[in-house]
């Protein structure tokens, strides 16, 4: 078909003038374009094909002539994983991808101008490095980073070499948040003092396991990368990494980061002054470091940022996949992922990736709402339009950075005892208090080592 042959320019100026491109950040990235080999397409190799990224490969980027897939890699070799992807891109493009287990085989290659790193969080942070400095652009999955060192790190390296590095929180390109940006900035929901973030479902119990030897095809050593040596446990590997403190940081970090994200763009702050955290294991008896139950509270100049988990609340729903994408809106009552942000003139109810949003008035009144649209495929229209325009993208890893830096200080203070820790943004460290700084980095195994200076 013709389509199939749309060069990257052809695509990009078929999407020009639409609200993701309108809404990208005006700021340039002065380095050169890459020259994507002469194929006129964008190459991107994919790191990491468990589950999202393998829907990313087939939902997405499968589908898109102007992208090619030129690389497949993860550590995990057998046909469910690596092979499945292969099988994908094979299936959507009519042609094999290079399957591999190292992803500095697609940082060699300079035809590649992308890297896509759908691995667990311990694994976000050296690859983008590594990517920037090898003249990659790069799409990392959520969140940023397992710590907030190795986030500065990333941004320093996006800088320094002039890359462009969006994050998979893809809220920042729905056109109908930007609508409810506009409606705030505009003072018609007043002074904004209290915003409350909810992260509430049901999870169900990942038990216990003894460890055991590792699956054949599986390079577990390059799995644990950075993260310490530990011997193989099925709980500290596929997906249950959420839950280990190691590789990440529990559904805070895993899930919540979308909203937590969502709500510091919607009353546009940046680090908080102060953080305090409570919770526990109350619910759950399993392999679960990190908590089902969590209170984060963030204190900024006359505002109080408030976030609650749970991992128990059968009757907290998140927005069905097919009713994201209509004109109606989510029983806020029970809706699990959404921002209720609380002005002197009024409330505004939002839903994430789609489901829309609606303000109400002192009588309870409907006085403003836009219905929403998933953001995924805008998302990703934003970032190739941003790796051939060489325009900030609507995720900046900056932004991406910070919110996950709210995040990570949730997580010290509750693995604190929940004392209240004054932070200074500036700096990106505590003050008066070294066993919390402590947190902010960890020393990683060698040779997966970030540099000082990236």
């Amino acid at each position: 078909m013709k389509s199939e042959s749309l060069t990257r320019r052809e695509f990009l100026n078929r999407t020009a003038g639409t609200a993701t491109g309108a809404a990208t950040a005006s700021a340039i990235i002065t380095s050169k374009a890459p020259a994507a080999g002469g194929s006129g397409k964008f190459v991107i190799g994919m790191m990491g094909t468990g589950g999202r990224g393998n829907w990313l490969l087939g939902m997405e980027l499968a589908k898109r002539p102007e992208v090619e897939i030129a690389y497949v890699c993860d550590v995990d070799s057998r046909a469910d994983r690596l092979g499945r992807a292969v099988k994908i891109v094979e299936d959507g493009k009519g042609r094999k991808p290079k399957a591999v287990t190292d992803f500095r085989r697609i940082l060699d290659d300079k035809n590649v101008d992308a890297l896509f790193i759908c691995t667990p969080d311990h694994w976000h942070a050296l690859p983008t490095v590594l990517a920037c400095q090898a003249g990659k652009d790069v799409f990392v999955e959520k969140p940023a980073s397992h710590n907030v060192w190795e986030g500065r790190k990333m941004v320093e390296a996006a800088r320094k070499h002039k890359r462009i590095v969006q994050l998979g929180t893809q809220c920042r390109s729905a056109p109908y948040i930007h609508k409810a940006i506009e409606y705030i900035r505009s003072g018609k929901l007043g002074d904004i003092h209290l915003v409350r973030v909810l992260n509430m479902k049901r999870r169900y119990t990942i038990g216990r396991e003894a460890d055991g030897p590792v699956p054949e095809g599986v390079n577990y050593d390059w799995w644990l990368g950075p993260a310490p040596k530990r011997p193989f446990n099925p709980n500290r590997f596929h997906y249950r990494w959420h839950w280990c403190w190691d590789y990440s940081g529990g559904d805070i970090i895993n899930d919540g980061v979308h909203q937590i994200d969502l709500a510091r763009w919607l009353v546009n702050k940046g680090h908080p002054k102060s953080v305090t955290s409570g919770g526990g294991m109350h619910f759950y008896d399993d392999d679960h470091e990190t908590p089902d139950t969590q209170i984060v509270t963030w204190e900024y100049d006359k505002l109080t940022m408030v976030f609650e988990l749970t991992l128990w609340t059968p009757y907290m729903k998140k927005t069905q996949w097919n009713f994201r994408d209509t004109d109606q809106f989510p029983n806020w009552r029970y809706s699990a992922t959404k921002v209720e942000v609380y002005g002197t003139k009024g409330l505004m109810m939002m839903s994430r990736h789609g489901g829309g949003w609606q303000v109400f008035d002192a009588d309870g009144k409907e006085v403003a709402s836009a219905p929403g649209r998933h953001p995924h495929s805008p998302h990703l229209d934003n970032f190739f339009e941003c790796v051939e325009s060489r325009k900030q993208p609507s995720a900046d890893i900056e932004d991406g950075h910070i919110s996950t830096v709210l995040c990570h200080l949730g997580n010290i203070s509750y693995r604190l005892g929940g004392r209240k820790l004054l932070f200074d943004g500036k700096s990106e460290k505590f003050i008066n208090d070294n066993e919390a700084n402590m947190y902010l980095k960890r020393v990683p195994r060698k040779p997966w080592v970030i540099p000082e200076k990236v």
